[in-house]
């Protein structure tokens, strides 16, 4: 790996992969592993990602009284109905064995009793919640970082893609100082939450490199899209203190017991709902006078973590009692400030069961595809999503480039 070659010089590719989160780096193996000659370029760092920051966990049905039927009603019901459900059928049924692939790869989720440590989370009828602590998606996206790195494919790392266009039998894309053809490409950029966010004067969870471009170039180039304006907060952003600010509180930390509370110490939500109906509620009390206000005066309310029991805090979120500690608050002796914050894109670019948009060879797979999630995601679904769809658009993109 590491072969760069000069802006002068054409680089070229059966399939090239835009992105290096969890959805692109499952595309990059998925390709070289049929047999593709790969090339991935990102716009920062390899380890520079959404995916990255994810904590909370990825879906799978598990359990014993659980099925991919049942994930899938949770799903389209979480989605208010909006969600195509091919897609979220293939997204179900193939979870599990996503997980043994991801394990294949170097993940190790947490188990307990022989089986894995399976949590309820936001909208779902079961336990369905696997996670490596609270560093899920750090955990995979290492994984497959190393697996891709061992590979015979090549990276371009600090090249931001700025141009794409189709040529004779495939596509040609300026990436950073890089040209570089190949047959199919990937688009795995994710979505735009931390331009928006800074538009509006608001927190994000995300990244600095999640600004949509690669979206608009998809779209210039006659890809359709569906709800693009369908943007999600997360109901449990850091409020307080400062350098939490836009950090996402586990959700998990409601899985086991946490439930979030007015300035009179009043429930006023079912705190294990969806996303978006979480986030209304929130924003509705502090709307009503009901809210907490934060030192520097932002509006908030309580999430009372310390129902937690200290076991399960320690087992699966160490790294957030970490780092509230390090800020001198104890999440388990005291309730912790929370306020939604801009973190997700619901929609994006159309895709068919294999990952190719409405532009023939031209793929796209993660937070930047929509469909899946319909108008509202589940939380352990953005996980799942760009490994499931990851691994099928790498697959496809490289048969479609030997045709």
């Amino acid at each position: 790996m590491g072969y760069y070659p000069p802006v002068a010089e054409t680089a070229h590719f059966d399939v090239l992969v835009i992105g290096s989160g969890a959805s692109g780096l499952a595309a990059a193996v998925s390709a070289e592993r049929a047999g593709a000659r790969v090339a991935l370029a990102t716009k920062g760092a390899l380890q520079s990602c959404n995916s990255a920051k994810a904590q909370g966990g990825i879906q799978a049905a598990f359990g014993g009284d659980d099925s991919p039927e049942l994930h899938a009603a949770d799903v389209w019901k979480s989605s208010h109905e909006t969600a195509d459900m091919q897609l979220v059928g293939i997204l179900t049924s193939e979870a599990p064995d996503t997980i043994h692939w991801l394990e294949e790869n170097g993940v190790e989720f947490t188990k307990e009793n022989g089986g894995y440590r399976l949590a309820r989370c936001g909208g779902a009828s079961r336990k369905r919640l696997l996670q490596v602590g609270d560093q899920t998606g750090l955990a995979i996206t290492k994984a497959l970082r190393e697996t891709l790195e061992a590979s015979s494919a090549q990276t371009f790392p600090k090249s931001p893609l700025t141009s794409l266009e189709e040529i004779e039998n495939g596509w040609r894309a300026r990436c950073g100082d890089h040209v570089i053809e190949a047959g199919a490409v990937v688009l795995a950029a994710g979505g735009r939450c931390y331009r928006e966010a800074k538009e509006r004067g608001e927190f994000s969870t995300n990244h600095p490199g999640a600004t949509g471009e690669t979206t608009r170039f998809a779209l210039e180039l006659g890809a359709e899209a569906r709800d693009l304006d369908a943007l999600q907060y997360h109901p449990n952003g850091g409020a307080w203190p400062e350098n939490m600010q836009g950090y996402s509180i586990p959700e998990t930390t409601r899985a086991y017991g946490a439930v979030l509370l007015n300035a009179d110490g009043e429930e006023f939500t079912d705190s294990l709902g969806p996303r978006d109906q979480v986030s209304r509620a929130i924003f509705d009390e502090v709307e009503k006078g009901k809210g907490v206000e934060t030192p520097d005066g932002r509006p908030a309310v309580l999430l009372d973590t310390t129902r937690i029991p200290e076991r399960d805090a320690e087992i699966s979120l160490p790294y957030m009692l970490h780092r509230y500690r390090s800020a001198s608050i104890d999440p388990l002796g005291e309730p912790i400030l929370t306020y939604p914050v801009l973190h997700y894109q619901n929609g994006g670019l159309r895709i068919d069961e294999r990952g190719e948009t409405t532009v023939e060879g031209l793929f796209a797979c993660g937070e930047i595809a929509g469909g899946t999630h319909g108008r509202n995601r589940m939380m352990g679904n953005s996980l799942l999503e760009c490994c499931v769809f990851g691994r099928r658009a790498g697959r496809a993109a490289a048969e479609r480039a030997a045709a």
